[in-house]
């Protein structure tokens, strides 16, 4: 396994505005798609510098918008190439009124490819907020088509109206809804039929329950595994690994944080729940509190990465890999010490490399192994 003298962060782009995530289309282009929570999606093209123009602009319908709310993800259709379609996940209401997530859908411009129309959004799905942290924020298609939505738990702390226990309400959740096939009644949005709540109690969107904050999430492109980064409350923060064969996994918040009582704080019940493969406490000393999400590396450039899992902490900075040993425990592993205090997301390209994405110094990063090219 590589040591943290092995790797570095190559920036490659930078002057952005509070960047949280990082996305990039199959459509053969290898451009990257920086969302800024202002309400920004700037493209960073192969090569040259940054245009200008950014591909979509929503800051107007995020006034007002600060801490953990603004635009806080972004997913691209599988079939971008050809259908143009653009998924996005933001906050509205922030200055007054109901406090919303908005799931929405966008198209790029016709005529140019690095703009989007900015007129074509059509809202699929809002989810009131009653309080404003803990608003989730990722988006990603699974190997079937279907969009996966991260939910948090609503906000405050400790999940005091009980949400992520919850079944009839969508807060707390990883949601999936099919975006191609004929909305269902009084719906703009299809439910998959082997979602595990349709036709017995419980909303029919949901796929996990007993999530915080999935703030950063992916899916493994070749095995369909969802990684989760679940951001912790006052003591652990989380990784969880749920296969496609697991659907309607209660993930333990708020009875568990982690691997660990919460509430009640000792002799609870795990019976039914499925606990994180990983998870780790707050480290004053190093700064680790609050987990974020990675991918699974595919690229070719880190043949020691092949396959392996990698994620991080947005204070410490520090980067990591899971493993499993001989005995199938999960190792964390850390591969890189950035001490940059401010990474917000993790990217990966088409060609399967990862970047790093940093929130104050709004930068992007590539990843890179030392001493090759």
């Amino acid at each position: 396994m590589l040591s943290p003298s092995q790797l570095e962060l190559v920036p490659i782009a930078d002057n952005f505005s509070e960047p949280l995530d990082l996305q990039s289309p199959d459509d053969n282009t290898g451009r990257l798609f920086a969302v800024e929570q202002g309400g920004l999606i700037e493209i960073i093209p192969p090569s040259g510098p940054v245009p200008g123009t950014p591909f979509l602009d929503i800051s107007g319908k995020l006034i007002g918008c600060s801490g953990e709310e603004g635009l806080l993800g972004l997913a691209f259709h599988p079939n971008y190439k050809t259908n143009r379609r653009f998924f996005v996940n933001y906050t509205r209401n922030c200055a007054g009124g109901t406090l919303q997530n908005v799931i929405a859908e966008y198209t790029t411009s016709i005529t140019d490819a690095n703009i989007a129309d900015a007129t074509s959004e059509r809202i699929l799905l809002t989810v009131d907020q009653p309080y404003t942290n803990h608003n989730g924020g990722g988006l990603a298609f699974d190997k079937n088509g279907f969009l996966f939505i991260g939910l948090g738990d609503g906000g405050s702390g400790g999940d005091p109206l009980g949400n992520g226990q919850n079944i009839n309400v969508l807060l707390g959740k990883m949601l999936r809804i099919d975006v191609d096939s004929p909305p269902a009644p009084g719906l703009q949005y299809a439910i998959p039929p082997d979602n595990p709540f349709v036709s017995i109690a419980g909303l029919d969107e949901i796929w996990l329950y007993g999530l915080r904050n999935p703030f950063r999430f992916s899916v493994d492109h070749v095995t369909g595994d969802l990684w989760i980064g679940d951001v912790g409350q006052d003591s652990y923060e989380e990784v969880d690994r749920i296969t496609p064969q697991q659907p309607g996994a209660n993930l333990g918040w708020n009875t568990m944080e982690g691997t660990h009582c919460y509430n009640p704080s000792s002799n609870c019940s795990t019976t039914g729940l499925t606990l994180p493969i990983f998870d780790y406490a707050h480290d004053p000393h190093l700064g680790d509190e609050t987990v974020i999400g990675g991918y699974v590396y595919h690229g070719s450039r880190i043949p020691q990465l092949k396959g392996v899992y990698v994620f991080g902490d947005f204070i410490s900075g520090r980067i990591w890999t899971l493993t499993q040993d001989s005995q199938n425990q999960w190792m964390r592993t850390e591969v890189l010490n950035t001490a940059i205090n401010d990474l917000s997301s993790f990217g990966q390209g088409q060609d399967g490399e990862l970047y790093v994405v940093r929130y104050s110094s709004g930068s992007v990063a590539h990843i890179h192994q030392i001493g090759t090219p």
